[in-house]
């Protein structure tokens, strides 16, 4: 069965026969899956009333296990974000009564950001639904394509995540 990437890989071979159009193959299917999977996931969050970003940050706080609270620094680290926009971040979510800011027994001056019953909920909602609409882009692959296909996107992943 022929998809897109096909049709552009023949088109592009066709006019440039000089160049390997082999990394097209793999990183446009990549490509084209991100979008299908971003829109996915907006489908799972908008269900929820959430934006990807508030996911994102109450996954990170329900991820961290019992008592479900990180500071502030510890946030940015998992979501890859400015200060100035997590400190947005924080307000917009405990203005929605997901998480509130308490003071970091540990440190007089920190605060911690810690999930709410209501934010808990709302997470927990949400990653059933967001799995069972990534289980349906998967449907057509066995447990065992899965595997290789996990490994394969980990060994072309790993680089970029632990850079040296």
């Amino acid at each position: 069965m022929q998809d897109e990437v096909d049709r552009l890989v023949a088109a592009w071979r066709r006019e440039r026969p000089d160049l390997d159009t082999r990394p097209l193959e793999v990183l446009s299917r990549v490509t084209r899956l991100a979008r299908h999977l971003d829109r996915a996931r907006r489908s799972a969050f908008t269900e929820h009333n959430l934006e990807a970003w508030e996911f994102d940050v109450l996954s990170a706080l329900r991820r961290s296990g019992e008592p479900y609270q990180l500071s502030p620094g510890a946030l940015l680290n998992q979501t890859l974000v400015t200060s100035g926009t997590m400190t947005n971040r924080i307000d917009r979510l405990a203005a929605k009564e997901l998480v509130r800011r308490e003071p970091d027994p540990a440190d007089r001056r920190g605060v911690l950001v810690v999930l709410t019953p209501q934010g808990r909920a709302v997470v927990d909602d949400t990653l059933t639904d967001l799995l069972a609409h990534e289980q349906k882009l998967l449907a057509g692959l066995t447990d065992r394509q899965r595997d290789l296909l996990a490994d394969l996107l980990r060994d072309l992943v790993a680089p970029f995540d632990n850079p040296e």
